[in-house]
């Protein structure tokens, strides 16, 4: 903020606007904000600068700050900055980056905005910064191809980065030599873009991201479950990854190993008909939903969750299979009755949805789901996404109205004692 002072893009009328409960403060069009309205954002752990121009600024000279306003940087408590609608030259930006070192700021992010030309980034080398979390959506800027030694001088901060996104930015490559600056990077987000099969091996090379944990692929144009699979073999930690929205073409005769150390695996929405093995040992969520599966066989000891909604599935996957699950989500598929009497043996099973599917009301069919319902353990959609298809004469009631008493159920369980009780007071009395 006191950077934004001395660049002078506090002029008019007053445009920020803070939230006191939410400790939120935004301000719209930099160049025309006044101090009297800024110096309130100081408050906030969160400042969001939306539209303005700042080519006009390229020229302005900017220098370290003094000892004291230094130690005043150091002292506010904002935590989190965001910069959106804004055109940015990469040259104003590299000489501006250095004051955040002055301050405790954690996270960066940039939305819907231009950077334009290259900016000169020798005075960050050997810089550290407090930033520990960078994101961008929507941004234009130079491809990051041929970029390696331009941002070399940025490595004494990106070897500390912690979370990083570019999303909706149609990226197309990750060239290995920036892979290679991010050593601490725990989380990758890079969904919505370009990136196809093909570049995928040289952005995950022997020596890039060491760390990650949690990589995104969401929505991008990968085609080959096996070339993703070989691409991420070398990303040890990798702990949790999402493929989901890409259209997957699988091969059945790959042997590809996951990484072990995948505990969350997200293939939702990929048009995959099959689960395919061999899958990571200790995977604990997998993600299958929207999918054209027509059966799930496999089994996971370890894992925890299992969404297999919105596919083709007639059947429900044999829970004893995954002896730890408390998850299971089977909404929309073409399943008649829940197997009951694995459920029930099942005792960390605790959050099942299996809505608008194509339920057969018999007794043990609205039995099991009845009994599930009273336990507790049906989620969102009971009771009233929940109907017969058959027999006729209950299609279309919830199955929470069907009867289901030992009586109407199992007339002979109540009748023959009766009957008995009958014929042992015939002969006493005979």
């Amino acid at each position: 903020l006191l950077l934004l002072l001395r660049l002078g893009l506090l002029e008019a009328e007053g445009r920020c606007f803070f939230n006191r409960t939410e400790e939120y403060c935004v301000c719209y069009n930099l160049s025309q904000e006044s101090a009297s309205s800024i110096i309130q954002c100081l408050a906030a752990s969160v400042v969001e600068f939306r539209g303005g121009e700042l080519e006009r600024y390229v020229a302005f000279p900017i220098g370290d700050p003094d000892p004291s306003t230094a130690e005043m940087l150091g002292s506010i408590g904002i935590r989190k900055i965001i910069f959106g609608d804004l055109l940015v030259p990469e040259i104003l930006l590299a000489r501006v980056l250095r004051f955040f070192s002055y301050t405790r700021v954690q996270e960066l992010a940039f939305e819907s905005c231009v950077f334009k030309g290259r900016g000169n980034w020798d005075e960050m080398a050997d810089q550290h910064l407090p930033i520990l979390s960078l994101r961008f959506h929507n941004v234009t800027s130079a491809p990051l191809t041929g970029r390696e030694q331009d941002l070399s001088s940025l490595s004494s901060w990106l070897e500390t980065l912690q979370e990083q996104a570019v999303t909706g930015s149609h990226v197309t490559s990750l060239p290995c030599g920036i892979g290679r600056m991010f050593q601490a990077l725990r989380s990758l987000n890079v969904a919505q873009n370009s990136l196809g099969d093909e570049s995928l091996m040289p952005a995950f090379c022997n020596g890039a991201f060491p760390q990650l944990q949690v990589l995104s692929l969401q929505r991008n144009n990968l085609t080959s479950y096996h070339s993703v699979c070989e691409s991420v073999q070398l990303l040890h930690e990798l702990q949790h990854l999402d493929l989901s929205q890409n259209q997957l073409m699988a091969d059945p005769s790959s042997s590809c190993q996951w990484p072990v150390s995948l505990r969350i695996f997200n293939l939702s929405d990929t048009g995959v008909d099959e689960v395919l093995t061999p899958l990571p040992p200790g995977l604990e969520v997998l993600d299958m939903s929207f999918n054209h599966l027509r059966a799930v066989d496999i089994s996971l000891s370890s894992l925890k969750k299992l969404f297999l909604s919105q596919n083709m599935l007639q059947t429900v996957p044999s829970i004893r299979n995954y002896p730890m699950l408390d998850t299971l989500h089977l909404d929309n598929n073409l399943i008649t009755e829940l197997p009951w009497d694995e459920v029930k043996l099942l005792g960390h099973l605790r959050d099942v949805t299996a809505a608008g599917n194509l339920y057969n009301c018999s007794c043990s069919g609205a039995g099991g789901l009845q009994a599930l319902a009273g336990m507790g353990n049906l989620g969102q959609g009971w009771p009233q996404d929940y109907t017969c298809r058959s027999p006729p004469r209950y299609q279309g009631r919830l199955v929470k109205d069907v009867p289901v008493s030992v009586l109407q159920c199992n007339s002979a369980a109540v009748i023959a004692p009766i009957c008995v009780a009958l014929a042992l007071l015939g002969v006493a009395g005979a």
